[in-house]
């Protein structure tokens, strides 16, 4: 007899998108770190501590399927989205650059990469976060509903 929850095509697919957008941001994240030599800042590393687990967390949840993995998921990514969000409006400069984190080594209020000229990694990060975490939620409510 199977313990795991039989999932809707809809839920699944729901969680697959969360799982697939964690993945790409986490490769993506060592990609501009190891291929680029970009180095992370103190706030880069500390969306890393969020956004790595994601990955794992999703997968297992995905394979096979339970349904409670977004008790867990969700309060990552929204919080890791709370420091994306700090770190865009530190680099902004809506927050002042004395309330970083980065005393040492790369300033976290500095964009070390712009694409299109506005879009920095703490606004893709912030992208991810906000889209994974809109994702969760809307699966919580079809699962309690």
């Amino acid at each position: 007899m199977s313990t795991h929850a039989t999932p809707s095509e809809s839920d699944w697919a729901i969680l697959f998108a969360s799982w697939l957008l964690v993945t790409t941001a986490s490769l993506g994240s060592l990609f501009f770190s190891e291929v680029m030599e970009l180095p992370p800042c103190s706030l880069c590393w500390a969306q890393r501590v969020f956004m790595f687990p994601l990955a794992i967390i999703l997968l297992r949840g995905l394979l096979p399927y339970d349904p409670g993995v977004v008790r867990y998921a969700l309060p990552l990514a929204a919080i890791g989205g709370l420091i994306a969000f700090y770190h865009l409006l530190l680099q902004i400069g809506v927050i002042p650059e004395s309330a970083a984190p980065c005393r040492q080594g790369v300033s976290c209020a500095e964009a070390q990469l712009q694409v299109l000229g506005f879009v920095s990694i703490p606004m893709l990060s912030l992208v991810v976060f906000a889209m994974v975490t809109g994702l969760l939620w809307q699966l919580k409510r079809r699962q309690s509903s």
